[in-house]
């Protein structure tokens, strides 16, 4: 564990969150650090542990340290990787169709996590926990493309900051069903979670404990009036985003029967996956500064879905 450390509440903070109080205080740490600490009980106030939600006032001189890191009992599997950049302070991959990011219930030692570990061999970040080293944002199981991964953990409150100011320009390659009207638009719609099946998500209404939720698409290539090519944008980064806003549109993601996508007979190749690719990612390399563009072109099976709908 850490050297115990005191924070005192600054006068010009009348009162606040216990977690937003720290966090102005030692921005160095970043915000899942400082979780970690506070459901640790490790910050108090008077020798009594702080909530998260916890209300400080000026003059609070609040007490922290922070619980050891827990070497992780994954094991390391040497699957091959996609290397699209890799330095010192971080990586980017391409991603298969079909790989998992991070353990949990139900998956097997496939993950991209126990692939970084062979490859990186112990130089992942720690601060995305014992299950989750080095990953910054993640990406579904059916979605391909570029992911972003820290090797160190000043990189990782670079890059998690970039994410979390919305910095970041998160670009992607969609096949949807029908043709939208418009070559282009926004949706902004709250996403949250589908009050009847909790595993998905779903738009819902201003007031109704969605989050904000910011897509700009346009459109590349139709394909008669059976599919299109979309180009989606993200300025948000919620949940099954892009499968939620054009399914709202009328046009879900060919292979996305759980947003509503039916097989259409006049279709000549099955998707067999949700028909969605992180093209590119923009951001600033976390040590530099540089500005990075990080592109993953299309796989087979999103050329060959392509190929057929032409065909068709």
């Amino acid at each position: 564990m850490s050297a115990t450390q005191t924070y005192t509440v600054p006068g010009s903070v009348q009162r606040a969150r216990a977690d937003k109080a720290l966090a102005m205080g030692h921005p160095e740490h970043s915000r899942s650090v400082l979780a970690r600490a506070f459901d640790a009980g490790r910050v108090t106030l008077r020798g009594a542990p702080l909530e998260r939600s916890s209300t400080v006032h000026a003059g609070d001189v609040l007490e922290f340290s922070f619980p050891d890191v827990v070497r992780s009992e994954l094991r390391a599997v040497d699957i091959p990787l996609e290397i699209l950049f890799e330095d010192r302070s971080m990586l980017a991959v391409d991603k298969p169709a079909g790989m998992v990011v991070h353990p949990g219930a139900g998956t097997r030692e496939d993950t991209l996590v126990h692939a970084l570990l062979a490859h990186c061999a112990g130089s992942l970040s720690g601060i995305g926990g014992v299950e989750r080293p080095g990953i910054v944002h993640r990406l579904d199981r059916e979605t391909s493309g570029v992911m972003v991964v820290a090797k160190t953990d000043a990189a990782h409150r670079e890059l998690a900051r970039q994410f979390a100011e919305r910095t970041v320009v998160k670009e992607y390659l969609a096949l949807v069903s029908g043709v939208p009207r418009l070559m282009s638009g926004t949706i902004q719609k709250p996403i949250g979670r589908n009050v009847r099946h909790r595993h998905k998500m779903a738009v819902v209404e201003e007031g109704h404990g969605g989050r904000a939720s910011w897509t700009d698409w346009q459109l590349v290539e139709r394909f008669g009036d059976l599919a299109a090519l979309v180009s989606c944008t993200l300025h948000t980064g919620r949940t099954h985003q892009i499968r939620v806003h054009m399914a709202f549109l009328g046009h879900p993601l060919l292979g996305d029967s759980a947003y509503g996508w039916k097989a259409n007979s006049r279709m000549r190749r099955d998707p067999g996956r949700v028909m969605l690719h992180s093209a590119r990612i923009r951001l600033s390399h976390p040590r530099t500064g540089k500005p990075m563009d990080l592109r993953a072109p299309l796989p087979a099976d999103f050329r060959a879905q392509i190929k057929a709908l032409k065909a068709g």
